[in-house]
């Protein structure tokens, strides 16, 4: 939290974002509760009064509060455009810029831990589930705004946010914008593709 007096952060928002970052930085099974303790300048004993679930609750709430705020900035993104276009446009635009300012460290909040615990946690799974769903929804909500028949829309989301999360993949492994580039125009064309598609069916 830089330059933030840690005093002056609620205990339990500190666990909550020192949590955050290392289970993206580091994975969920790499994560510790003495670790998050020690990161957040917490006791233990704060971590387990705040979360007495342990690290599942802790990862489960984490998973969900990293989706919202991915999902506002999305809303935000896209009630700043111009159409539907501009906004995935402006959208993978704004997480090449993340990734550049991070160091090719941060990218999807819940992506680290999705890959890792899809198989073998069924709570955070459903966690991560719930998010990815509820990201597919907001850009579906806006294809059929946008004049896109509904099952098109929910395929079109669904092929946008696996660019966005393949290309977040490939750029931090490639310390490269060039995956997040070439699958923003892919995202693009299909958005455009789909769009000309309801024109044209709308004047027949």
């Amino acid at each position: 939290m830089p330059g933030a007096t840690v005093n002056a952060i609620p205990t339990r928002a500190r666990i909550l974002y020192a949590s955050a970052e290392l289970f993206r930085r580091q994975g969920y099974a790499a994560t510790g509760l003495k670790q998050i303790a020690a990161e957040s300048e917490a006791t233990l004993g704060s971590v387990y009064h705040f979360f007495p679930g342990g690290k599942q609750q802790l990862a489960d709430e984490v998973l969900r509060v990293g989706g919202r705020f991915f999902l506002a900035l999305y809303e935000t993104i896209a009630a700043g455009a111009v159409d539907l276009v501009s906004a995935v446009r402006d959208f993978f635009d704004g997480a090449g810029q993340t990734l550049l300012a991070t160091g090719f460290a941060d990218a999807c909040p819940i992506a680290t831990v999705a890959g890792e615990i899809a198989s073998t946690n069924e709570v955070l799974r459903a966690a991560v589930a719930d998010t990815f769903e509820s990201w597919l929804d907001a850009l579906a909500e806006d294809a059929v705004e946008a004049g896109i028949e509904a099952d098109r829309a929910r395929a079109l989301a669904l092929s946008v946010l696996a660019l966005l999360e393949g290309a977040f993949l490939l750029s931090r492994s490639l310390r490269s914008l060039e995956p997040m580039r070439s699958c923003a125009d892919s995202a693009v064309a299909l958005v455009s593709a789909a769009l000309a598609d309801s024109r044209e069916a709308s004047r027949r």
